[in-house]
């Protein structure tokens, strides 16, 4: 580089007016951030006015070695690149770049050359660094999406809602996604950088960074830590001393953190809701529009039939553990994401399913989609990525068997309409439910479904259990819906439909499992004749006490009661189950009085003790987007049951706006209890409701 002559004396990235415009302030007021397909200007100050016959000349440098190079065009030219134009006045020259709405994501540093006119480099400043993200708010962008409304939910918008339970008996939970956080950005690019695909060959990567399929894919495979430097490790089996329960987080941003902090070493433990939910911050950040979905009654298809086969022993007690199998969950979490699938043909663009925890390998890899929601619903399974497994979670049948000693099966139950239901995300207008199932499958049991199903190539199977023959029985389960640490009963009842007395032997089972059904433990079991008269029904009610119950379930695992009715001249054994979710008691948080940015503010968190025992080692964790880091606030001594406690908390709001704070409560006997409190931070100085 020839003669310093010192000719650019300061560089101003107008970060605030810009972030401002690109609708990035809130992750940064310093730093500039910008959304590809949008112009943004700096200001270059001259210690002297330039020569006439000097010119500029622009170059971008993406990569920490400089993978990809850029020489910015003077003008629009022709394709879609990058491009600048000047307007001089004095000693300050206003420069303004124009990004591709195809450009690649990521951090960028600008050089900017002085020129003499025969083409000699007389000045080189090249500490100009700023971040590219995608801009749902550009036409011309693939994540394009036109509704500010659903702009405003997912992108912008760092509190959540995430559906548990069962199909009926839905819970919520919040989360704080936090993706404007400090330095969060930061990380979901280490993200990406850490990936399989940027570590083997970083400047194809780099390219391939324009495209938010292969981004999307590439943070499905990173957010488990599944054969990779990933984010999280996944573990379903109660066994978390050594890390944090996946039932304890409220939020995204600790994860990430502590990732991050360790070098890319994975944090233990998520289940599902944390995989999407950790995704979900990730893609939001990086501007590509993304929602946590939850599917009710979901299917894990190992060989990929359609259907999900349940193998049970002579006991009723499931042969999981002895193969890979088949399952069915209480619910399951993934996110869908909103881009344009110019990879595929025409109608699949628009949400996108991707699945972030590691179920199967999908091109090698523990990832899952994108998959355009359009190809399930229209049972398009030849549709890249992973159509055929998203297909089966939401359609499949579900077939019980019995495998006997001999190691013959015979088969119990088919249900061809259990699976897929309730498909939930948090409404655009607030903290409720919208339902999504109709985007996945046409109505159960119409005309189209059926036609979709044969498209799909699946078998259509004759369910058992199903039109009412004289002598049959029919067996059903009725509950109310408890609290955990409390006594309740269960009403098992045999109908006979026949016109003759019907004699049976009744098997009744309670059992602990988790939300994607794994045994965790038998509670009761009880074995008795029944005799039901014509057209009469028998009712057996199992009264469950919360010492008996509590042996072998937690509060943040349902319940099961299983029933299993043999009778003679019946030609198969009857079988009927139901998971009876545990409902948790509530935290009182509140936060009186106003709040500023920047000022103290004091939290209170109240707690009855629901369960006839002693609670011990007590802790709250209270965090939230914008109000405060993850922070633990320790109970002192033992809570007796019905005692009250209270503590205080003190937090200084670091950003304006509406917040959530999220509370966890847990202890030795209770884990995974919330609470959240909504807070309105103001600016101290102005009350008007545009400055916050």
């Amino acid at each position: 580089m020839a003669n310093h002559s010192g000719l650019i004396n300061n560089v101003d990235l107008r970060s605030r007016e810009n972030n401002l415009a690109h609708r990035t302030r809130e992750i940064d007021r310093e730093r500039l951030i910008v959304r590809r397909g949008q112009p943004f200007s700096i200001t270059l100050q001259y210690s002297k006015s330039l020569h006439p016959k000097h010119h500029l000349e622009l170059v971008l440098h993406l990569g920490k070695k400089d993978e990809v190079l850029i020489k910015v065009q003077k003008e629009r030219g022709a394709g879609n690149k990058w491009w600048f134009n000047q307007q001089g006045a004095q000693d300050e020259m206003l420069v303004t770049l124009h990004s591709p709405a195809d450009a690649i994501i990521g951090q960028y540093r600008l050089a900017v050359l002085v020129m003499s006119p025969d083409g000699r480099i007389l000045e080189k400043t090249d500490k100009i660094k700023f971040h590219l993200l995608f801009n749902p708010w550009c036409k011309d962008d693939v994540v394009y999406l036109p509704d500010e409304s659903l702009l405003q939910e997912y992108v912008m918008n760092e509190d959540g809602v995430i559906y548990m339970g069962s199909w009926d008996y839905i819970k919520s939970r919040p989360w704080n996604y936090g993706q404007f956080e400090d330095y969060v950005m930061d990380i979901c690019f280490e993200v990406l950088d850490n990936s399989k695909d940027a570590l083997k060959n970083s400047k194809m990567d780099m390219e391939r960074r324009h495209d938010p399929v292969y981004v999307s894919r590439v943070i499905t495979a990173m957010v488990n830590s599944n054969g990779d430097k990933g984010v999280l490790t996944g573990r379903w089996d109660d066994s978390y001393s050594d890390g944090v329960p996946p039932y304890k987080w409220t939020g995204s941003v600790p994860i990430l953190q502590q990732w991050s902090k360790a070098g890319a070493r994975a944090v233990k433990y998520g289940q599902c809701w944390v995989f999407a939910a950790v995704a979900c911050t990730v893609l939001r950040c990086l501007g590509i529009p993304t929602r946590h979905i939850t599917n009710f009654s979901s299917a894990h298809d190992v060989d990929g039939n359609l259907s999900i086969d349940i193998l049970l022993d002579e006991k009723l007690e499931s042969l999981e553990g002895r193969n890979k199998k088949d399952s069915s969950w209480n619910f399951h979490c993934w996110v869908e994401s909103w881009m344009k699938r110019d990879d595929l043909p025409k109608g699949y663009d628009g949400w996108q399913v991707l699945d972030p925890t590691p179920q199967e390998l999908s091109d090698g890899e523990f990832c899952c989609g994108p998959c355009p929601v359009t190809a399930i619903k229209e049972g398009n399974l030849g549709v890249k990525y992973d159509a055929p497994f998203v297909f089966a979670e939401v359609n499949a049948d579900i077939i019980y068997w019995i495998v006997q000693q001999d190691g013959e099966r015979k088969k119990v139950k088919v249900d061809q309409s259990g699976v897929g239901r309730n498909i939930s995300t948090k409404s655009v207008y607030g903290n409720h439910r919208d339902d999504v199932t109709l985007h996945y499958k046409y109505p159960e049991g119409s005309e189209k479904e059926r036609e979709v199903y044969e498209k799909a190539g699946r078998k259509v199977t004759e369910p058992t259990n199903g039109s009412a023959e004289p002598g049959q029985l029919m067996l059903s389960i009725k509950h109310a819906k408890p609290v955990f640490g409390t006594d309740f009963d269960v009403i098992v009842e045999v109908k006979n439909e026949g016109s003759r007395d019907a004699h049976a032997k009744l098997t009744m089972l309670v059992m602990a499992v988790t939300y994607n059904s794994l045994h965790r433990g038998e509670c009761l079991r009880q074995t008795i004749s029944v005799t039901v008269p014509a057209h009469k029904a028998h009712k057996e009610v199992l009264r469950l006490h919360y010492d008996d119950y509590a042996r072998c379930v937690s509060g943040h695992h349902p319940m099961r009661v299983e029933a299993f009715l043999e009778a003679p001249g019946e030609s198969e054994p009857i079988m009927t189950f139901t998971n009876i979710p545990l409902s948790m008691p509530e935290l009182l948080v509140q936060v009186p009085g106003k709040a500023f940015v920047r000022d103290q503010v004091i939290g209170y968190i109240s707690f009855t003790n629901p369960l006839p025992v002693a609670l011990k080692g007590g802790v709250f964790t209270v965090e939230g987007a914008g109000l405060l880091p993850a922070t633990e606030v320790h109970v002192n001594g033992d809570i007796s049951p019905g005692q009250k406690v209270s503590v205080e908390f003190v937090f200084s709001p670091m950003r304006t706006g509406v917040r959530k704070l999220l509370v966890d409560f847990d202890c030795d006997r209770l884990k995974d209890v919330k609470g959240v409190a909504t807070v309105v931070v103001r600016n101290k100085y102005h009350f008007a409701p545009e400055h916050y």
